[in-house]
């Protein structure tokens, strides 16, 4: 008895291992492509759902998706009617881990091959670089995943007379739901649904628990999963709690809806088992309940938000960036949320400085800019606290380009300050068309997300004004040793000139470093801009 104890324990937890090894070697394979793809693909909660399922069969983890979404939403890269669609997509997707372990595990039986891989695998996790270390500890963890399942069913294939259904709760009410508690207490002990199903498959196989018993406990195995996405929102901030709680609340509505297949429906499970066996039956439960909770909730995606919205509402926000000091436990998510406010604060300052290079000038939206300091001084800070992953370079050139780009923001905000410059720049006859041209340039890359022939236009914009500058200044001096102007004109439209030239320099610059993290990091997607920019978008000038 109690070396089959420690067998399904010792087998637990190199499942566990195996699994956690193989989903990072996994996540580190897709890379910023997976933070891309669940930024980019969730713009419709159906896409949210479709891509959460297919991120979650090939990272092999529920929670590893549902945490980095709730960290995406913090970020503000996502809203919660686009996490929603992944979350529910998510728990359709790690059904397919109970698929491959049944085949892997229990069809085929290769505990036997694996153990003679991991070896092999472990030096190439060990020795090998890059891609090839990934792969060996990839195949390594899921050599440990099948020799742990082996454990488990060696564990278990005497103790069917130590534990039988019998022993466990009824079919009753009260007996099923002590049975979900049991499954839920299953997956937070051990952190996995994926490791709890495997538990739960092989029980089922060593006839330690019957059918009926094994959905109870794979509805409350649901309900568990959503733990690791709570304990990660803990401290953040509110769309992310809001984000926790709706994984939660959803997940229990989808285990409820087992009570009917409990009441109605386990003739049809056992007519399954009979055709095939029970462990079939079970994972086509599972991967069944899972893909109609999710049917039944998408068509209700934005009045759910709107519940949980008013479960828990979001205090109105007084700054135009609110940076969650949570997400600095991951640096990678951290860049995305200082990539998101930067985008907020530059297409404000954008459509600001639009607005005034028109003809005529509006000031009021430059007078307005104070949010946009404010903000860039608590991405200043944000940026300070960020710690990098070690040997990561794609992380470390975004760093840098996000610096790059704060800093450029930051003068530019400064030269903004100077309205004298813009009302001297429009009134001179040589610089008020570069001056009303880069006005519509502004317009143009707020409303095209910095485009690359935009970029080139104000790259050609700039030289040319740089160019013209000392000829200009030439000119102005000439005309003051004639009497045209006075030393007063002379400095005031030197001034000006200089204004533009520099601020020019400043956009160009900034345009360099957006289309830098851009390629480095996932695009903020323009249709996923936050209420506070869309506003920003009605007050730039038409073209």
């Amino acid at each position: 008895m109690t070396e089959q104890f420690f067998l399904v324990c010792g087998g637990i937890g190199m499942f566990l291992m195996g699994m956690k090894a193989m989903t990072g070697a996994l996540r580190e394979a897709a890379g910023t492509g997976l933070q891309t793809i669940l930024t980019r693909f969730t713009t419709t909660p159906f896409l949210g759902v479709l891509t959460g399922g297919l991120t979650t069969a090939a990272i092999q983890s529920s929670s590893a998706t549902t945490v980095m979404t709730v960290g995406f939403v913090g970020a503000g890269l996502l809203t919660m009617p686009q996490a929603l669609g992944v979350i529910f997509g998510a728990n359709i997707g790690t059904t397919a881990t109970g698929w491959l372990v049944s085949l892997l595990g229990f069809k085929l039986k290769l505990g036997t091959m694996a153990m003679a891989l991991l070896f092999p695998a472990s030096l190439l996790d060990l020795l090998g670089r890059g891609g090839w270390a990934r792969t060996g500890r990839m195949v390594a963890g899921l050599c440990l995943l099948l020799i742990g399942l082996d454990l488990m069913q060696a564990g278990m294939k005497d103790a069917s007379g130590l534990l039988r259904p019998e022993m466990l709760p009824s079919a009753s009410v009260l007996g099923l739901l002590a049975l979900a508690a049991l499954g839920v207490v299953l997956t937070v002990v051990m952190q996995s649904s994926s490791a709890a199903m495997a538990l739960a498959l092989v029980m089922l196989q060593s006839g330690a628990i019957s059918l009926t018993q094994a959905v109870a406990i794979v509805a409350g195995m649901n309900i568990g999963t959503t733990c690791t996405a709570l304990l990660a929102s803990l401290g953040g901030s509110r769309p992310m709690r809001q984000t926790a709680l709706a994984n939660l609340l959803f997940n229990i509505a989808t285990s409820l809806m087992v009570v009917p297949v409990l009441l109605f429906g386990m003739e049809a499970l056992q007519s399954i088992a009979a055709q095939s066996n029970a462990m079939t039956a079970l994972l086509v439960f599972h991967t069944g309940f899972n893909l109609v909770g999710a049917m039944v909730f998408l068509p209700f995606t934005q009045q759910f938000a709107t519940f949980i919205n008013w479960l828990m509402p979001e205090a109105p926000k007084d700054t135009l960036v609110d940076l969650d000091r949570g997400l600095l436990a991951d640096p990678a998510v951290s860049l995305l949320a200082v990539q998101a406010a930067l985008e907020t604060l530059t297409l404000r300052t954008y459509a600001a400085m639009s607005a005034a290079l028109q003809d005529p000038a509006d000031y009021r939206s430059l007078a307005a800019l104070q949010p946009c300091r404010t903000g860039l001084a608590e991405v200043e800070a944000f940026l300070a606290d960020v710690r990098l992953t070690r040997d990561d370079a794609a992380q470390e050139a975004g760093f840098s380009a996000l610096l790059h780009q704060t800093d450029h923001l930051l003068r530019l905000l400064e030269r903004l300050e100077q309205t004298g410059r813009i009302s001297v720049l429009l009134e001179d006859p040589l610089l008020r068309r570069p001056g009303l041209i880069t006005g519509v340039m502004l317009s143009r890359l707020a409303g095209s997300q910095g485009e690359e022939a935009e970029q080139r236009r104000l790259q050609r914009l700039a030289r040319l004004v740089a160019q013209r500058k000392d000829r200009h200044r030439r000119g102005l001096l000439l005309g003051e040793h004639a009497g045209i102007f006075d030393l007063s004109e002379v400095f005031a439209h030197t001034d000006a000139m200089r204004w533009l030239s520099r601020s020019l320099h400043h956009l160009e610059r900034l345009e360099h470093y957006r289309a830098q993290t851009r390629a480095l990091l996932p695009a903020f997607a323009r249709s996923q801009l936050s209420a506070e920019d869309k506003k920003t978008e009605g007050i730039l000038p038409s073209v």
